[in-house]
């Protein structure tokens, strides 16, 4: 075909017809852009993070939540956890025009972190009237941000998450924008949705991203605000439930689903896939695993990815449940010592049912089979530590006193160990997201003992997750050949992620408690365990 100057003087002026209005979409598209991004935003940034045992002895009440920094407010708030979802939400938030960032009073995490038991209905209250009413007092608000965990469990109140949403949307009117952060091991389902706008759940375990999850709840906030996201979303929740320890994300299938939902959000721009481990020790009527889509304006394909992402889980529940080998505290320690034998260290003993942190099993099962140069962090033991605290205690002491177990059944009975203070410091600091409590006030104390062994006593449950949190205590990791820690899958940032740990065993009681895999052994009284795999019979699934 012959290209003729006219034929091509005319595909230009076609071109330039079909480019002019096209340009002129761009042009206002632009324009309404500059518009909204110059409308000022004011944003609320609320705090309320609470993972509840709720087969635990004691409840969690007013004094739990209060100690030195917390409550905090203002800049103390926003600036109380740099590295977590409160530090991404803030750096994406000041990174836009026009935004004004206030710090609503909010309790930080309590002094005894994750073994904590119900939280009483007065001091939940406590704190959500003190929000509600600084809200009130400080507003209008466009945006509310919450900073949340979603296995928080109140006496008398049910799904408290949401109830906090539901106070929350009263006093900012139906025209403000709330969303809200979660913990995978979230017991959630749609009614957090209700009342907000947004949910995002940390997809990984250990919870490497809070940080980038803050980080898209800041964007999206601030689109949704400035009408450029409608969220239209969808939750589905396959009948499974897994203990905690089962739950890693590293191996199969789990780290499948997490991979699955980063699919989904890479084919489908402005998509976002929350997965919800559950969390089988919280005994709520909302336990169990949950999926949820949320798209700009999509309500057929958020709930096709929920329903995908559901029917996937059901199609792996068997590996799900199966996939992972947990050894009792007797056999951990005996293989732990043919590891030894074989240079096939360091060995990490993880005892992940501890849920008071003053559990003594794994501890007498090292000294009962004689383990050697292995530190032993942390049994948990208030008085223990109250009582030295009145005595001065100094390295060097010497040191002859029973600690741990008391709290419960199981905690054990609490263990002699005879030696020489090692170590009085602090509680060490925040690595990797590992929360310690109240950090620096408490008072921690490490003895040595046996042959070459170190226990660590602490006031309350400490999971370590960096061997080299133990310098900040004065100890060096290299000096030992195995680590006894109380943690379920935290642990593996900083042993398992970086090479550390040749050996690593996840161990627990022969009795099956708190903590344990067998969740058949544990009394529910809200939850119905056999209407949940692998519990109960002749299930399907949709």
């Amino acid at each position: 075909m012959k290209i003729t100057r006219r034929k091509v003087l005319a595909a230009s002026a076609m071109a330039g017809l079909a480019a002019a209005p096209f340009a002129g979409a761009v042009q206002a598209a632009d324009k309404r852009g500059a518009l909204n991004a110059s409308k000022p935003l004011r944003i609320a940034v609320i705090y309320f993070v609470h993972e509840t045992v709720t087969f635990l002895p004691y409840d969690t009440t007013l004094d739990d939540f209060i100690y030195e920094g917390s409550p905090a407010r203002g800049e103390a708030l926003l600036g109380s956890d740099p590295r977590g979802a409160i530090g991404g939400f803030v750096k994406v938030a000041r990174e836009h025009a026009n935004i004004e960032l206030v710090g609503i009073e909010s309790p930080l995490f309590p002094k005894r972190g994750t073994a904590s038991g119900w939280i009483d209905k007065t001091t939940y209250y406590h704190f959500v009237d003190k929000m509600v009413a600084e809200l009130k007092a400080q507003g209008p608000f466009d945006v509310v941000y919450l900073a949340l965990h979603g296995a928080m469990g109140v006496r008398g109140v049910e799904r408290p998450e949401a109830e906090l949403a539901r106070r929350v949307r009263q006093v900012v009117g139906p025209k403000a924008c709330i969303g809200g952060t979660f913990d995978p091991h979230g017991n959630e389902d749609a009614e957090f949705l209700r009342h907000a706008d947004f949910a995002f759940c940390v997809k990984y375990y250990p919870h490497y991203d809070y940080y980038l999850q803050g980080e898209r709840m800041a964007r999206v906030l601030i689109r949704a605000a400035r009408g450029d996201y409608k969220p239209a979303t969808a939750t589905r929740k396959p009948p499974i439930i897994t203990p905690s320890v089962l739950q890693w994300t590293g191996q199969s299938p789990w780290m499948d689903l997490v991979q699955r939902a980063l699919v989904w959000e890479a084919r489908e721009p402005d998509v976002y896939v929350n997965f919800y481990y559950g969390f089988a020790f919280m005994d709520s009527a909302e336990a169990g695993m949950c999926f949820q889509a949320i798209t700009n304006g999509n309500p057929e394909l958020a709930n096709r990815i929920a329903e995908d992402m559901a029917n996937t889980a059901w199609r792996l529940r068997d590996e799900l449940v199966h996939g992972t080998k947990v050894y009792y505290m007797k056999d951990a320690v005996k293989l732990g010592k043919e590891a030894l034998a074989k240079g096939q260290t360091p060995i990490v003993f993880a005892d992940h049912s501890d849920r008071t942190g003053a559990a003594t099993w794994l501890l007498e099962q090292i000294i009962a089979q004689k383990m050697s140069k292995t530190l032993i962090g942390t049994i948990a033991d208030a008085d223990a530590i109250e009582a030295l605290r009145k005595r001065g205690v100094r390295p060097g002491d010497p040191f002859d006193m029973e600690i741990g177990g008391r709290l419960d059944d199981s905690a054990g009975k609490p263990v002699r160990i005879t030696g020489t203070v090692n170590t009085v410091s602090g509680a060490p600091q925040r690595r990797g997201g590992g929360a310690v409590g109240s950090g620096g006030s408490q008072l921690w104390v490490s003895v040595r003992f046996g042959d070459g062994n170190v226990v660590i006593i602490s006031p309350y449950l400490h999971q370590n997750t960096d061997p080299e949190a133990w310098t900040d205590l004065g100890i060096n990791p290299a000096d030992f050949k195995a680590f006894a820690i109380k943690s379920r899958v935290h642990f593996r940032r900083g042993y398992y992620d970086s090479g550390f740990a040749k050996t690593i065993l996840l161990c627990e009681p022969e009795q099956p408690f708190v903590g344990t895999v067998h969740l058949e052994a544990l009394h529910y009284q809200h939850l119905q365990l056999d209407k949940f795999y692998p519990y109960g019979k002749n299930l399907s699934y949709p």
